[in-house]
């Protein structure tokens, strides 16, 4: 079961976000997940980044629909290239969401043996949602990015709350965690 006290560990979190290719939906992530930490001005205790499990879009930048359709949502996607997930991530970052299923089993098959952290789906924080995954919209046209952006939201929006009451019970730690 995820509660905030087992995500959120110590006065400081950092969240990583995983697709394949790092140019669509985790770069989305990243940026609208960003910009619920900045209004919370919580950015000097929550790091966030993207990355990708494959490497063939390494160096390329996020791809352009997708800038498009979080810019028309007032979200800024960082100044960014792709990069491939690594074994220091797990050393780096408390949180790791993959955006589908089959992400998250590279994911399992990278994790050492030690890593203390939570592992999973980002859609595991929007359980009124039907579908566990966040499809992959490259292929298809700039609604699908849409769709993916609304998912991606749904998500991110149990993400901070949850991630926001454990920071909140790890500072105040004789109140109850909620989340």
């Amino acid at each position: 079961m995820i509660t905030p006290t087992n995500i959120v560990k110590s006065a400081r979190s950092s969240v990583l976000f995983v697709c394949t290719g790092n140019i669509c939906r985790s770069p989305l992530a990243e940026g609208v997940f960003r910009s619920f930490v900045a209004q919370a001005a919580l950015l000097d205790r929550v790091g966030v980044d993207s990355a990708g499990t494959h490497d063939y879009q390494l160096g390329r930048p996020p791809d352009s629909r997708a800038v498009a359709v979080a810019g028309r949502r007032g979200y800024h996607l960082p100044a960014r290239r792709a990069r491939a997930v690594s074994a220091d991530d797990f050393a780096r970052f408390d949180v790791i969401l993959a955006m589908d299923r089959s992400n998250l089993d590279v994911l399992e098959l990278l994790r050492p043996d030690d890593y203390g952290g939570y592992l999973g789906l980002l859609l595991d924080f929007a359980p009124g949602l039907p579908i566990r995954e966040v499809p992959d919209p490259y292929d298809h046209e700039l609604e699908r990015f849409e769709y993916v952006l609304d998912l991606i939201e749904r998500g991110n929006e149990g993400l901070f709350e949850t991630i926001h009451a454990g920071l909140v019970a790890q500072r105040y730690p004789g109140l109850p965690a909620t989340g």
